[in-house]
């Protein structure tokens, strides 16, 4: 197993890619800590490795809170005596332009899908340097990389992400920790399914326009779940500052 005795913490971990990957951690060897704002789907997710024959837990937190980000950290290290690997994957997209996004949209935004991923590293690094080094994984999107209509915050802030993994990287290399993000492109989750819902669009029309890339259909959850685990685990253990395209041939 890639991940054996390994102790993870996923942000965002209760849905979607988040919940994917926290059960392939633990299908992997980790034990996991499914850290998400809902304490109940976050319950739910370390119940459904607990009854497959793993270890986690659940945290509830606001990932944009320094004070939330500190308890994961000290929860997470106090239940698994270390933490090796994080996956920052919680995330947020409102789909307006600039002249119909709000301030407080912005900093939410922001708040939740960058904020929260510095105020992690800050808290985590100190842990995994301490421990002799670990793996730290990002959650971009293609969007980040090219830019996409209607969601200008989203695409900031994603951007945003991929330059800080990059940053990261280098700052912490020294220390035995590895650096990358993983940057997907439609995938088949609730969050892609409320776009239509902002954008007041037919759902079905919505996500057939999603498909349309060369592998001809979206990703699933599990798919970027394995490639998650592949940047987390000694498999990739010379790459770090790597943003990783996984999007079924659409180049990001």
């Amino acid at each position: 197993m890639r991940l054996e005795n390994k102790k993870a913490i996923v942000t965002g971990g209760a849905g979607g890619i988040g919940r994917a990957t926290s059960l392939a951690f633990a299908a992997e060897g980790a034990s996991v800590a499914v850290v998400d704002l809902n304490a109940e789907a976050a319950e739910a997710v370390a119940e459904e490795i607990r009854a497959a024959g793993g270890n986690a837990i659940a945290i509830s937190a606001d990932v944009s809170s320094e004070d939330d980000i500190i308890r994961v950290v000290a929860t997470a290290n106090e239940a698994f005596e270390g933490i090796d690997v994080v996956f920052n994957n919680a995330g947020i997209i409102r789909r307006t332009t600039a002249v119909e996004t709000t301030v407080e949209e912005w900093d939410r935004v922001f708040g939740v899908n960058v904020r929260s991923i510095f105020l992690m590293c800050k808290h985590v690094v100190p842990v995994m340097k301490a421990n002799g080094g670990g793996s730290i994984v990002n959650t971009g999107s293609g969007w980040g990389l090219k830019g996409g209509g209607q969601a200008i915050s989203y695409c900031a802030s994603k951007g945003a992400v991929v330059n800080m993994t990059r940053a990261l990287a280098i700052d912490h290399g020294p220390d035995g920790i590895r650096v990358n993000s993983v940057n997907p492109g439609d995938v088949d989750t609730g969050m892609l399914r409320d776009e239509a819902k902002q954008l007041g669009q037919d759902q079905a029309g919505f996500l057939a326009e999603a498909a349309e890339r060369p592998l001809n259909r979206m990703g699933q959850p599990s798919e970027i779940a394995a490639a998650v685990v592949w940047l987390a685990s000694d498999d990739a253990s010379y790459v770090t500052g790597s943003a990783l395209v996984v999007d079924g041939g659409g180049i990001a």
